[in-house]
C-alpha cells in the first residue's frame, strides 16, 4: 500500500492505496482515530481555499450560522448523536468545545471575505433554483434553422 502525503493533523486528506493487483487497485479511507486532532489545537491551515477565494455558498453559510446559535450549538447536536453511538463516549468534552470554536474562527474568516470584499462578491446565491423550460414554452419556431 501506498501512502498519501499528509502534514500536521489533516488526516481527512489521507489515503491508502491497495497496489497488490496492479492497476486493479483500489482506494482505501482510513479513519485513524486522530481526526479530530488535538482539542487545544486549531489547525487553521486549512481554511487557505476559503481565505485565498473569499466564496462561500449561501445554504453552507447559513448551516455554519445556524449551528453556532445557542440552541443548536454544533458540539450539542454531535454529543447527543453521538449518545446512541456503541463505542460512546466517542469524543471527549474538550473535543466537543474545540469544535464550537473551530466554527466560529471559520465564521470570522467568512466575515473578513464580506468586510474585504463585500457580501455580494464572498457568499454566491445557491438558493434560487435554475430557470427550467418545458415543452409548452418552447415554440416549433425555436428549431428552425436560418
Amino acid at each position: 500500500a501506498t501512502q498519501s502525503p499528509s502534514s500536521g493533523n489533516m488526516d481527512r486528506h489521507h489515503y491508502e492505496m491497495f497496489t497488490k493487483f496492479g492497476d486493479d487497485g483500489f482506494l482505501l479511507h482510513l479513519d485513524n482515530a486522530r481526526g479530530f486532532g488535538k482539542h487545544s489545537h486549531d489547525e487553521t491551515s486549512i481554511l487557505a481555499p476559503l481565505s485565498q477565494c473569499c466564496i462561500i455558498k449561501r445554504t453552507t453559510l447559513l448551516r455554519l450560522q445556524l449551528l453556532a446559535l445557542p440552541e443548536y450549538q454544533l458540539s450539542d447536536i454531535l454529543r447527543e448523536s453521538l449518545l446512541r453511538d456503541r463505542l460512546a463516549p466517542v469524543l471527549t468534552e474538550p473535543h466537543l468545545s474545540a469544535l464550537d470554536r473551530r466554527l466560529w474562527i471559520i465564521l470570522k474568516a467568512v466575515e473578513k471575505c464580506i468586510e474585504v470584499h463585500g457580501e455580494d462578491q464572498v457568499v454566491t446565491n445557491d438558493t434560487i433554483k435554475p430557470e427550467v423550460f418545458t415543452l409548452d414554452s418552447v415554440t416549433p419556431a425555436s428549431f428552425t434553422s436560418d
